[in-house]
């Protein structure tokens, strides 16, 4: 009966999301804005979540001139969808409203040619890239454990050698690239203008001033206090009420 009970719930909240999104669009179709916000957010307070609503209920905060919101939902959807190019565009309209300039430290050298590579998927893709070459070394195995000739032998070798190389370099890649996306912890600043301290201390001395929408990552926490660093490499910390993180 409890298994009914909760099977209907679901079905009576997916439809409800569903008509809330809806009704979304339908507002944001008619400029009506907060009304669209209000039924963008009805949805994720079900638990649904998909990058086409962070989208939508991006657009809506753009509309209205909110540009922490904005950037914040569009980098929801990108973090559930990396290739939605709509999000991108509309991301840097949102970024271009902000106020602070960061110049990004460009990074140089082999460490960078291994980041371009390992982030060239997420770590789920080259989990099924390893799985893949697994596969391709176990038909080299059998076909060179089968093979009649010496010719065949050495050409299953050299496929078994490489897919085995392969397998190693993905399986290491899904990793390292595991290990970054939990090491990564991107935040919007929400507060209108925050001064990032020097201490995590209320009487500290300020080492600098952020503006609503900027983006910062968290290397640290302590108490309510968040240590940040910024993508030109300055850190300092700020409370955690000034922000909203993305994961």
């Amino acid at each position: 009966m409890k298994n009914i009970v909760y099977i209907l719930l679901l079905f009576t909240q997916v439809f409800w999301a569903q008509d809330n999104f809806e009704a979304g669009n339908k507002f944001y179709r008619q400029d009506k804005f907060e009304d669209a916000v209000k039924a963008y957010e009805n949805v994720l307070k079900t638990k649904q979540h998909s990058a086409e609503l962070y989208y939508n209920l991006g657009n809506a905060y753009y509309k209205l001139n909110k540009t922490a919101p904005a950037i914040y939902n569009y980098e929801k959807a990108l973090l559930l969808n990396p290739d939605y190019s709509d999000a991108k565009n509309n991301l840097q309209f949102a970024q271009n409203m902000t106020i602070d300039d960061i110049k990004p430290v460009q990074q140089v050298g082999f460490g960078k040619i291994i980041h371009d590579f390992t982030s060239s998927y997420t770590y789920d893709g080259w989990a099924k890239i390893a799985i893949g070459f697994s596969i391709l070394f176990l038909l080299f195995f059998i076909g060179y454990y089968f093979s009649a000739t010496t010719l065949l032998k050495r050409i299953f070798f050299v496929g078994l050698f490489v897919a085995l190389i392969a397998l190693v370099v993905s399986v290491v890649s899904a990793i390292a690239e595991k290990a970054s996306y939990e090491n990564d912890r991107p935040a919007i600043i929400f507060a209108d203008s925050v001064g990032i301290k020097n201490e995590p201390k209320e009487n500290a001395d300020n080492a600098f001033m952020l503006h609503e929408g900027t983006k910062v990552q968290i290397i640290e926490t302590l108490d309510n206090w968040r240590k940040i660093q910024l993508a030109d490499e300055k850190e300092g910390w700020v409370n955690k009420d000034a922000l909203k993180e993305i994961k």
